[in-house]
């Protein structure tokens, strides 16, 4: 593909010249973008997404904590409770596939409002379910949002922070899904001990009102508009960010802009996902967004239950869940230093490798403390993998695709979650315990041995220099 180089020499077939100004305004917005210092500005942009995704990661895990309630409610079979697990996921298999086409069509900050419209109400209509069938479908309509908001949420944050802050801020937005998951547990430990499972989706859906706080706050994405060919609303959007950055730095001058390389627009869709230099990257995102995934929601949708198949009480159940999630914290914040300090595929190995053990003496653990400390362990690792694995996925595509891109693996992955849960609603009743956390390992395993083999390093790259 021809490119073209700010300030060098330009090749450029005849028909190109749209491209080609498109190529020289991204160049120029990138290179204005990544020599901005970081600011309370840009870290007041990155609270907002990620007090958004905050509040979604609390509908997301709502189900690890009520599902034994619901089953108990409804009178539920360990398939059937399974596959009320996987609703959502279905849901977030078609929320990601088109919220990454949306977002790439429409721009990152209509979609990502758009999602938290979908998921407060999905979860509202939970907790007004009467029958099982009803929650199955709000099930969907939840996970619909949710699947939407998370790729175009990476998006927004890859574009906007800095190669060598980037991506510890994005493992740190990960960060904010035990913080949510956990948050979660403590609501549903409440609202449990005095009323049913249907007012903690009630609860957990009214902050949807926050995308009133998104829709006044976040601009859209400078790098977007750039790469869509709306140089005025780029040059508008960016110009309004430098002056903010400027106005926290009490007026100083702002470094000199260095554009890099970019690579021409490409058409947009599926297809470039394959193209040469992109093909091998997303079967590894694929294949490792799916094992991983499989093997988290198939454990984690079921550790409540699996608890209380154990003989702890709904309530204790709750509370042991929450304490070994407690680990996701200093989890995502290892992690958040770890991929800058030894890589994206460093981090992704190790912790899934992590993950996988951990999963392994969890379910061989007989008594009270081996549980506690392996489930310490796994849920460690198991947060620190999702936040290398939400840091490096938008790293690997261009401005045009990016979120299609993100959208796509996000979906794939999801077919794992789906079929995770369900899965083990299936084998638990012959395999045990055991073996349910054995097919765990086994999924973070295969998945540490795709990044290993296809995976490609991208700490300290600009996006414009990983894509091109």
């Amino acid at each position: 593909m021809s490119t073209l180089t700010t300030g060098g020499s330009i090749e450029l077939p005849r028909s190109a010249a749209g491209s080609a100004a498109n190529a020289t305004q991204t160049a120029a917005i990138a290179a204005r973008l990544e020599r901005l210092p970081m600011t309370s500005y840009q870290r007041g942009l990155f609270v907002i997404i990620a007090t958004a995704w905050f509040f979604d990661a609390m509908d997301l895990g709502a189900l690890t904590f009520v599902l034994g309630p619901i089953r108990q409610g409804f009178g539920l079979s360990t398939a059937e409770a399974g596959l009320l697990s996987s609703m959502s996921f279905l849901g977030m298999f078609v929320g990601a596939a088109s919220a990454g086409l949306l977002a790439d069509r429409f721009g990152r900050a209509r979609v990502f409002q758009v999602s938290m419209i979908f998921w407060g109400l999905g979860s509202i209509l939970c907790g007004l379910s009467p029958t099982v069938q009803t929650l199955a479908a709000a099930r969907v309509l939840l996970g619909f949002g949710m699947g939407m908001e998370f790729p175009v949420a990476q998006s927004m944050v890859s574009e906007m922070i800095p190669a060598g802050q980037r991506g510890r801020y994005l493992a740190i937005l990960e960060g904010f899904w035990p913080l949510g998951f956990i948050c979660s547990g403590l609501l549903a430990f409440a609202v449990l001990s005095v009323t049913d499972w249907h007012w903690v989706f009630i609860l957990q859906g009214i902050p949807a009102i926050f995308v009133l706080i998104v829709r006044r706050y976040v601009p859209e994405s400078p790098r977007w508009l750039a790469s869509h060919g709306d140089a005025a609303g780029a040059e508008r959007v960016m110009s309004e960010i430098e002056a903010k950055v400027s106005e926290r730095l009490n007026g100083a001058t702002l470094p000199t802009p260095r554009p890099e390389q970019v690579e021409l627009r490409a058409p947009q869709g599926l297809s470039t996902l394959f193209s040469a230099g992109y093909g091998r990257r997303t079967i590894m995102l694929w294949c490792l967004w799916f094992f991983a995934l499989l093997g988290f929601y198939g454990l984690t949708t079921w550790l409540g239950a699996l608890l209380q198949a154990k003989g702890f009480p709904v309530t204790k159940s709750v509370y042991y869940t929450i304490l070994i999630s407690l680990a996701g914290i200093p989890g995502f914040l290892t992690a958040a230093w770890m991929i800058e300090a030894a890589g994206r595929k460093a981090t992704l190995i190790a912790t899934l490798l992590g993950a996988a053990i951990a999963s392994y003496f969890y379910g061989g653990a007989t008594d009270q403390t081996q549980l506690i400390v392996a489930g310490l362990c796994m849920q460690f690792c198991a947060f620190g993998m999702w936040s290398a694995l939400y840091a490096y996925t938008p790293e690997l595509y261009p401005t045009h695709v990016r979120a299609t891109g993100t959208g796509f693996a996000s979906a794939v992955g999801r077919i794992g979650s789906l079929i995770g849960p369900s899965v083990i609603g299936f084998i638990l009743p012959t395999a045990g315990q055991s073996g349910v956390f054995a097919l765990g390992a086994g999924a973070f395993t295969l998945a540490a041995l795709v990044v290993l083999v296809l995976g490609e390093e991208t700490r300290g790259r600009t996006l414009e220099s990983i894509s091109h």
